[in-house]
């Protein structure tokens, strides 16, 4: 007869894609918005996901979850975003268990950024926990991997210089205006989107052009007022975007429209203009290269600009990697005994059994039998076996997986 109550065997996945395969059309794709992650959780509440952590950045889109099959996960980022199966095939990556673990440490302490050392990817990946949490979809494990992350993270930013000097797409947006734009104190710069990029390089524009002609639109104004008003700069409503571009004569786009909100029908051009898309999905549509005068720059662009800031950052590259595996070390020594742990407890259960039926039996059978000292020493016996078999267990070269299943097998035992 066939056992349904079977347990599942589930493995421990990164799923996902980065700017590394995919360019920004396609990172557009998979990209997922604040609501997207919410179905997403959802979902994969009601198909029966243990523990989950989604993050979707302009550079990547990336699960990090417990499935028997990774395709489980893929499937999660394709249901909830404009990205399918096919076209995951071709960029996508997939992770499992240390491998996995390995890439969230690398990712959340800025090593896999498409710009070195860019910490702003952990602020994401401590929301994104505890988005999951709030659905039930974070389990010791995760809770305990993502703090060890946070920690390598914060080591990391205060013990090494890898985020030394100043470099983010909003830094490198500002240094490609200052190089391409003559006069730029004196142009009319228009910044559309007030996000987190959006505020970062309206502050670079700020400070390294001295300009007085910047304004801002965002669809949601009193964002836009709140920003303005630390930095005494004009606000225009969303319905004013047409009549703004006109004006300008650099653009910078942030949005997080998932479609293009600038494109060559609301553009109607008197000089050149230059616009800067720093969205994942791309907010200007590429058509605007039609119009005579006009350069569209992307971020993907932008990202590839390296300087001596980070040649310098390359240097810190090993401390960084040393502290990642001290603090990764600890963690899978933890891991490690969290999974054996029930074996070696359902084990001891066993060996006990078998001592109290043997001192039940031999009670009756010898005369002046002393149980106290029988049972002293059984215990004893019984300590030193559990620990020789802990001690096998915790050993690097030990592949855990096989040897519980075989302890299980021998002393027909089953951890609960």
């Amino acid at each position: 007869m066939e056992n349904n109550n079977v347990p599942k065997h589930l493995y421990f996945y990164s799923v996902g894609l980065s700017y590394k395969k995919a360019d920004a059309e396609v990172r557009g794709q998979f990209s997922l918005d604040t609501i997207a992650k919410t179905r997403l959780l959802e979902q994969a509440k009601a198909e029966g996901i243990e523990s989950l952590l989604v993050t979707s950045t302009c550079n990547r889109t990336e699960i990090y979850g417990f499935a028997e099959h990774p395709f489980q996960l893929i499937k999660l980022i394709c249901d909830n975003s404009n990205g399918s199966v096919d076209a995951f095939q071709k960029v996508g990556f997939v992770y499992k268990n240390q491998e996995a673990i390995n890439h969230l440490f690398r990712v959340g302490t800025g090593l896999d950024s498409q710009i070195l050392g860019d910490f702003e990817i952990i602020s994401q990946i401590k929301t994104s926990f505890i988005h999951s949490k709030s659905y039930g979809l974070a389990n010791t494990f995760m809770e305990r991997l993502v703090n060890a992350v946070i920690q390598a993270s914060k080591r990391i930013k205060n013990e090494t210089e890898i985020s030394s000097g100043a470099t983010s797409v909003s830094f490198a947006s500002v240094q490609y205006i200052l190089k391409n734009v003559e006069d730029i104190s004196n142009k009319n710069i228009l910044l559309f989107g007030t996000g987190k990029i959006g505020r970062n390089t309206c502050e670079n524009l700020v400070k390294h052009t001295k300009n007085e002609h910047i304004t801002l639109i965002n669809r949601t104004k009193d964002k836009a007022e709140k920003l303005a008003g630390k930095l005494n700069l004009i606000v225009k409503d969303y319905s004013e975007l047409h009549l703004e571009l006109q004006k300008a004569d650099v653009v910078v786009v942030a949005t997080g429209a998932q479609n293009p909100t600038v494109d060559k029908a609301i553009l109607n051009l008197k000089k050149p203009l230059l616009i800067l898309d720093l969205s994942i999905p791309k907010n200007v549509h590429e058509n605007v290269e039609d119009l005579e005068g006009v350069t569209l720059i992307h971020m993907d662009y932008l990202s590839q600009l390296t300087d001596e800031t980070l040649e310098n950052r390359k240097l810190h590259i090993p401390a960084a990697e040393a502290i990642i595996e001290e603090i990764k070390e600890e963690f899978v020594t933890w891991m490690k005994g969290r999974k054996f742990a029930p074996t070696i407890n359902a084990l001891k259960e066993k060996l006990n059994a078998i001592k109290n039926s043997e001192l039940d039996f031999q009670s009756r059978k010898i005369t002046d039998f002393n149980e106290a000292q029988a049972e002293i020493i059984s215990n004893r016996i019984i300590q030193k076996i559990t620990t020789h078999f802990a001690n096998h267990l915790k050993d690097d070269d030990t592949m855990v997986d096989e040897s519980i299943e075989w302890i299980e097998k021998v002393f027909k035992i089953k951890a609960s």
